[in-house]
């Protein structure tokens, strides 16, 4: 729907985005996601991020971390493969080999950034990863915290890009989001196109636009999902759906809404704070069952079905 000059992400038109499952697949079928991800301090967003992208629905996922960090999360989730990475010392990875260790791997979609910080050696890492020609790449947290310290990032980029700062780290990297649902609109345009990526502001009513003027809003405000971690979810979600096959506008949209339906199905059982972004996890897939059946229902109402209700 529209108002105000702005398309409104609905459920029918999630739905319609769903990636097919051949159920003659197998893991390799459905999406390789290769994650550059997590420090010491922040081992829980590479987790998070790694098995979000697993409910959504990737075959594969492995989440490459600095060598001395491997063994802390190495079968925290079992089902994530880790690599470890080369290091100049004890957490901290040497960028030129990591980033050709890193492009060694088969992937269906890279996402780089939860829980790394922007250090000097994670920044030259972060530009030779998007730098190389290769699988669509989602950026998020420290790797956008990266670029904000590399001038003109976008004028060498090898590969798509779906950027997915919130406005924090949307100011960082030079644009104000402003203060009503229009300005921001605007300002999500404009950098799309300016930067020549794809761009997903997150917040209440995140913005998903393209560098040729498309986008697209969620008519979502969930205060539940401001929370830690909620954005890594977002990210691995937003991957999966690229390894998947769709688009990275397309992937972006469809992350989006059912990050944000999964979190308000949640906002409805815990009120408006209180939600962990781990609850998300099991949710995800239940959102797309729900998705999946409202293609049989005809137009699907906000909400989940008593039966859905996580």
């Amino acid at each position: 729907m529209t108002g105000t000059g702005i398309t409104f992400i609905d459920e029918t038109a999630a739905a319609a985005l769903l990636p097919a499952r051949d159920r003659r697949g197998h893991k390799g079928t459905f999406g390789r996601v290769v994650a550059v991800a997590g420090s010491l301090d922040y081992a829980g967003a590479a987790l998070m991020a790694g098995a979000a992208a697993l409910r959504a629905g990737s075959g594969l996922v492995t989440l490459c971390v600095p060598a001395s960090l491997q063994p802390v999360i190495a079968g925290r989730v079992p089902e994530l493969i880790t690599h470890g990475l080369p290091e100049s010392a004890p957490y901290a990875i040497e960028p030129v080999e990591a980033a050709a260790a890193t492009g060694e791997l088969p992937a269906d979609a890279l996402l780089v950034g939860p829980g790394l910080p922007p250090t000097r050696a994670n920044i030259r890492l972060v530009a030779s990863l998007l730098r190389a020609e290769g699988a669509p790449a989602v950026v998020d947290a420290g790797a956008l915290a990266a670029l904000a310290d590399a001038p003109r990032w976008w004028d060498r980029l090898g590969r798509p890009v779906i950027a997915t700062p919130h406005p924090g780290e949307f100011a960082r990297l030079g644009r104000e989001a402003g203060d009503s649902d229009e300005d921001r609109r605007a300002a999500v345009v404009a950098a799309a196109g300016d930067w020549g990526v794809v761009v997903v502001l997150k917040g209440a009513r995140t913005v998903v636009a393209t560098p040729d003027g498309r986008d697209l809003t969620a008519d979502l405000e969930v205060p539940a999902l401001a929370t830690a971690g909620s954005g890594d979810v977002l990210a691995g979600v937003i991957a999966s759906y690229v390894g998947q096959g769709l688009e990275p506008f397309e992937a972006a949209v469809l992350g989006v809404y059912v990050h944000g339906l999964a979190g308000a199905w949640l906002g409805e059982r815990f009120a408006d704070s209180g939600l962990m972004a781990s609850d998300l996890l099991t949710t995800i897939p239940r959102v797309r069952r729900y998705l999946l059946d409202g293609r049989d229902r005809g137009p699907l109402g906000f909400g989940a079905p008593a039966a859905e209700e996580p």
